[in-house]
């Protein structure tokens, strides 16, 4: 057993609340071992002005984290799955995946407001989410919004967009549930591979036997399967390529969307099967939807 653990997380207030969960765990189950959490600005968090596709996408979230890792700064590192990029390094693998939470889009209106006002765009942060949006808006402007979760409440509050479109789980894990106005169905928009999930990244070759408790084999089949199919179709931060996988009595169940960027042209499909076959399955959609 480790004499201390130092967990490294973004220092935003939705990263932290998340790594939380993972330092009152092992303060929980491992009590002699020492538990630290290390906090820490990332590129993604500091370039604000241009939308992730423009400055190098998902990576530039964990970049500073992978590097605490590597110097033995910290030993096990806190991510929203969804905002990691597709290739992970041999040397800092995945070693735990939490429950997930709601993975759904939800749509939040500037307080006070009962309805989207036609005249202010509406906020979104991905693509993904982009493309989606236009068939169920058809005729309003959508605009990207970057910042942290507090940041684009702000943007909304003080009048500059009509709604935004978040994740259902960030606004749940910081308590603003209240703040939601609309659930949108997996079938309305196709969340993000891995979203609701928190994924632990750690280095290759070390025991990470103290996380066997807070790891979910559901969420990791489901993760296996959604990126799996992501990254078949090369599908990064800035592709609006995305996933939704469900796992039920041993059997897990993928949604996908692959986006034709030649044509702008989407299509979406569905397959099933055994979940210790996540990842085949995942990829014999993508290979479907890609070969249509």
């Amino acid at each position: 057993m480790r004499e201390k653990i130092v967990i490294g997380s973004r220092e935003s207030r939705l990263a932290v609340t998340q790594s939380l969960t993972v330092v009152e765990f092992l303060r929980e189950s491992a009590p002699k071992t020492e538990v630290e959490l290390l906090t820490m600005k990332t590129s993604g968090d500091r370039i604000l002005d241009r939308t992730l596709d423009q400055v190098g996408g998902k990576g530039l979230f964990v970049k500073e984290l992978d590097q605490a890792l590597r110097e033995k700064r910290v030993d096990l590192t806190v991510h929203s799955l969804k905002d990691m990029p597709m290739e992970v390094p041999g040397d800092l693998p995945l070693v735990g995946f939490s429950v997930r939470e709601d993975p759904r889009d939800v749509l939040v209106l500037p307080k006070g407001e009962t309805k989207i006002r036609r005249e202010l765009p509406i906020g979104t942060s991905s693509l993904r989410r982009f493309l989606q949006l236009r068939e169920l808006y058809p005729g309003y402007e959508i605009k990207p919004v970057r910042g942290n979760l507090q940041t684009r409440l702000r943007k909304l509050d003080e009048g500059g967009y009509s709604a935004l479109v978040l994740a259902a789980a960030g606004m749940k894990r910081l308590g603003l549930k209240e703040r939601i106005s609309r659930y949108f169905t997996v079938e309305e928009i196709i969340p993000a591979a891995g979203q609701g999930i928190i994924a632990l990244q750690g280095r290759a070759g070390e025991d990470y036997s103290c996380l066997d408790g807070y790891r979910d084999r559901a969420a990791a089949a489901a993760a296996s399967c959604e990126r799996a199919f992501v990254g078949e179709l090369d599908g990064g931060c800035t592709s609006p390529v995305c996933a939704y996988a469900e796992v039920r009595e041993g059997d897990v169940f993928l949604r996908g969307l692959y986006y034709e960027e030649a044509t702008g042209n989407y299509r979406v499909g569905e397959l099933g099967g055994a979940a210790e076959d996540a990842c085949r399955i995942g990829v014999s959609l993508a290979r479907r939807l890609r070969d249509m």
